[in-house]
C-alpha cells in the first residue's frame, strides 16, 4: 500500500461529491450491476484526482457510487432494509426526500462481503495520498426507526437494540481496519438534530428523553470505537441535513457537546458551522485539551458563492475564545452531494471550495 501522511489533517471534506455526468447519466438510464459499476469505476479515478489536484492530503470516492449518504450502507447491513412508501418522504426546508423508510427485520449484523469495502480497497489502489471512506454512524441505525417498523420483537427493547447496533458497528470498523482503512468517519448527525427543539419535541411524544437518546448514541458510538487499533483514526460528522442545498433542522450543539467531546473516543470532529443555524462556538470550550481536532465548517456547500479569507480568519480568532487554534482545521460543513441529487453548485464551484480549504490550511497552520 502507497505511504502517506499519517491523519488527522488540517485541511480535510465531508466525503461526497456532486456526481460525475456520466455516471448521473448511467443511473438516469436505469444501468445498473456490472454496467454500473464500469462507469464508475472508469469515473471514479478522476474524481479522486481533482482532489489530489488541489492539493488535499486525503481523498475519497465521492460517495458516487451511492444514491444516499446512509441508505445505500445501511440497508445493506444484515437485518435491516430500505423500504420504499406511498406518498412524501422526509421534509426538508422546502422540499421533501424520496419516500425512503428504514425497516428492521431481523437480527443486526455486519456482512462481510459489504460492497463499501470494496469500495474503499478501490480508492486505496488509486490514490498516493491517505484514503478515507465515510459511512453512517451508529445513531442512524437507531433514529428514524418506530415501532411499526421495527420488525424484529428483542429489539423493542431500547438497550439491546443499541447493544445490537454498537455491535454490527464494532465489527463493520474492524472489517474496514482489515481491508487497509486507517481513516473512517463516521456520519453521526442526529446529535445535531437533537439540538433542535422540533426533532427534540418528536422524540418525546415517540416516549423517549431527547438527553438520554443523546447519552445512549454516544455511548453505541464509543462502544463500536473503543476497541480499533491505535493506528486507525475516526472522525465524526455532524450537520442538520443535506439534500439539495436545503435542510431539515437548526440548533446548537450545547445539548450534544459534552457526549460528543467526553463521552466518545473520537479523534476529528467535522462540525456544521456555516450559518446561524448551527448556534455559537461556545459549545466547543468542553472540547477535552490533548490530540482531539475540531474541523469548523466555515465553508458551505450549500450555496456557490465563495467564502473571504479573512472572513474565516475571522471566524477562526472567534473560535480561539473556546479551543487552542491547535485542535482546529478546516473543512467544508457538509458534503456537496449527500445524495445523488447534489447541491445547487457547479463542479468548478466545488473545486473552488475545495481549493479554499487548502488556502485556509496553509495560511493559518502554514501546512503543505
Amino acid at each position: 500500500m502507497t505511504t502517506y501522511q499519517h491523519p488527522p489533517f488540517r485541511a480535510d471534506h465531508v466525503g461526497s461529491l456532486l456526481r460525475p455526468k456520466a455516471i448521473a447519466e448511467a443511473r438516469h438510464q436505469g444501468l445498473t450491476g456490472d454496467a454500473l459499476k464500469a462507469v464508475e469505476d472508469r469515473e471514479i479515478p478522476a474524481l479522486i484526482r481533482m482532489q489530489e489536484d488541489v492539493g488535499l492530503k486525503v481523498v475519497t470516492d465521492g460517495e458516487a457510487r451511492r444514491s444516499f449518504w446512509h441508505y445505500d450502507f445501511m440497508g445493506l447491513l444484515n437485518g435491516y432494509d430500505i423500504v420504499r412508501r406511498e406518498g412524501e418522504g422526509l421534509s426538508f426546508a422546502g422540499t421533501h426526500l424520496p419516500p425512503y423508510y428504514p425497516q428492521v427485520t431481523g437480527p443486526l449484523s455486519f456482512p462481510a462481503d459489504h460492497p463499501m469495502i470494496e469500495h474503499f480497497r478501490f480508492v486505496a489502489a488509486h490514490t498516493h495520498v491517505c484514503p478515507k471512506i465515510s459511512i453512517p454512524g451508529p445513531s442512524c441505525v437507531h433514529f428514524r426507526v418506530t415501532k411499526e417498523t421495527n420488525g424484529y420483537a428483542p429489539y423493542q427493547d431500547p438497550q439491546v437494540f443499541f447493544q445490537a447496533i454498537a455491535d454490527t458497528y464494532k465489527d463493520a470498523v474492524k472489517a474496514f481496519y482489515d481491508a487497509g482503512c486507517r481513516y473512517l468517519q463516521l456520519d453521526d448527525i442526529y446529535f445535531a438534530f437533537l439540538g433542535d427543539p422540533k426533532h427534540r419535541a418528536e422524540k418525546q411524544a415517540e416516549g423517549m428523553d431527547p438527553d438520554w437518546l443523546i447519552d445512549r448514541y454516544a455511548w453505541m458510538l464509543n462502544e463500536a470505537i473503543k476497541d480499533r487499533p491505535a493506528d486507525m483514526v475516526i472522525g465524526m460528522h455532524m450537520c442538520r441535513g443535506n439534500f439539495k442545498s436545503t435542510w431539515a433542522a437548526e440548533g446548537g450543539y450545547d445539548a450534544a457537546a459534552d457526549a460528543i467531546f467526553n463521552k466518545a473516543d473520537v479523534d476529528v470532529y467535522f462540525m456544521e458551522y456555516d450559518d446561524e443555524r448551527s448556534g455559537g462556538l461556545e459549545p466547543l470550550r468542553l472540547l477535552p485539551k490533548g490530540k482531539k481536532r475540531v474541523l469548523p465548517g466555515f465553508i458551505t456547500t450549500k450555496t456557490p458563492a465563495l467564502e473571504s479569507l479573512d472572513d474565516i480568519k475571522r471566524k477562526f480568532d472567534e473560535a480561539t475564545k473556546y479551543v487552542d487554534i491547535d485542535q482546529l482545521g478546516i473543512a467544508p460543513q457538509c458534503g456537496f452531494a449527500s445524495t445523488e441529487h447534489g447541491n445547487a453548485l457547479t463542479e468548478d464551484e466545488q473545486r473552488r471550495k475545495l481549493e479554499l480549504v487548502v488556502t485556509v490550511a496553509k495560511a493559518i497552520w502554514n501546512e503543505t
